[in-house]
C-alpha cells in the first residue's frame, strides 16, 4: 500500500504506543531508526537534503520524545520488533533502513533477518563490531547514567531526554555493549545479503575515552573484507553526536547509492 497523504499519528505496539510521522507520497520508503535515547527530529536535516521525492518515515521508540508511551520492555528485541510495527502500520512491504548510532544496531539485525524486506541499509556510525564491555565498563556506565540521574528529568518534558530511569538507560546500554561484540554482531553482518552502506565519524562519542571510539569503528575492517554487500560510504570529520547535523549531506549520499543498487538489482 502507498499513503499519498502525510500522516502523523501513534501506532500501538505491545503495552505502549509510539509517535509516527509518515510524509506519504509514492516515493521509495524510507525509516528512520534513531540513537538510542535521541528523538526523530534528529533526522530534519537528513530528510530536507534528500527531499520530497522519498517517503519519509520516522519515530521515537518507547519511551522517547514527548509522545511515545512508557513500557515494561525497552529491550533491544522490543525495538527490532517496533520497526515491524510501524512498517505495517503505515502499509509497507519493503523499506531502506537508516540508522544513526543504536539505530544502526536495530537496522542491521532487522536487515539480516528480513532481506526479502530491505531494500538496503545505511548505518550511521554504529554498529562496529568490538569487544568492549567487560565488567568494568558496565560499571563505567552505570555510574556515568547515575550521575546524569539528577537532571535527566528537568529535561523529560521537552522531550530531550528520554522517560526510562537511569537505572534502565544504563542497562540499555550496557545490552547493546554486549550485543556488539565480534563474535556477536559479526555473525549479524555476516548474513546481510542487501546492499548496506556505513557513513562513520570521527572522534568520540558520549562517555568514551581516548581513542575507544576509533578502535570500535577499525573493527568493521574484518566485515567487509568477508562481505562484499557491505562498504564504507563515507568517514566524515564530525563526532558521533553531530553527524546527523553537520554531516547530513554524505548520509542522504549514502540513502541514494543504496537505492541505486536496490534497482540495479532487481
Amino acid at each position: 500500500m502507498t499513503s499519498n497523504t502525510a500522516w502523523t499519528g501513534m501506532v500501538p505496539v505491545d503495552d505502549t504506543a509510539l509517535a509516527v510521522t509518515d510524509s506519504g507520497g509514492p516515493g521509495i520508503p524510507v525509516i528512520y531508526l534513531n540513537g538510542q535515547f535521541a528523538t526523530q527530529g534528529y533526522w530534519r536535516r537528513v530528510l530536507d537534503e534528500l527531499g520530497p521525492d522519498w517517503r519519509h518515515i520516522t519515530y521515537d521508540e518507547r519511551g522517547r520524545g514527548r509522545k511515545s508511551g512508557r513500557s515494561a520492555d525497552y529491550s533491544f528485541e522490543a525495538a527490532v520488533r517496533d520497526v515491524d510495527a510501524v512498517l505495517a502500520a503505515r502499509g509497507v512491504d519493503r523499506a531502506l533502513l537508516v540508522g544513526w548510532s543504536y539505530g544502526a544496531y536495530v537496522g542491521a539485525h532487522w536487515a539480516a533477518r528480513n532481506p526479502e524486506r530491505a531494500m538496503g541499509v545505511v548505518l550511521v556510525d554504529g554498529a562496529c563490531p568490538y569487544d568492549w564491555m567487560d565488567e568494568a565498563m558496565e560499571e563505567r556506565i552505570r555510574k556515568m547514567f547515575r550521575r546524569m540521574s539528577w537532571f535527566l528529568p528537568l529535561l523529560r518534558p521537552t522531550g530531550l531526554a528520554p522517560r526510562l530511569t537511569a537505572e534502565e538507560q544504563a542497562e540499555s546500554n550496557i545490552e547493546l555493549g554486549r550485543l556488539g561484540g565480534e563474535r556477536e554482531l559479526g555473525a549479524v553482518l555476516d548474513s546481510v545479503v542487501v546492499p548496506t552502506r556505513y557513513v562513520l565519524a570521527s572522534g568520540t562519542s558520549l562517555g568514551s575515552r581516548g581513542d575507544e571510539q576509533e578502535r570500535i569503528r577499525a573493527g568493521l575492517d574484518a566485515v567487509t573484507a568477508r562481505n562484499p554487500h557491505i562498504e564504507v560510504s563515507a568517514k566524515v570529520a564530525s563526532n558521533h553526536g553531530a553527524i546527523l547535523r553537520k554531516d547530513f549531506r554524505a548520509v542522504a549520499a549514502a540513502v541514494r547509492e543504496v537505492a541505486t543498487l536496490d534497482r540495479a538489482a532487481r
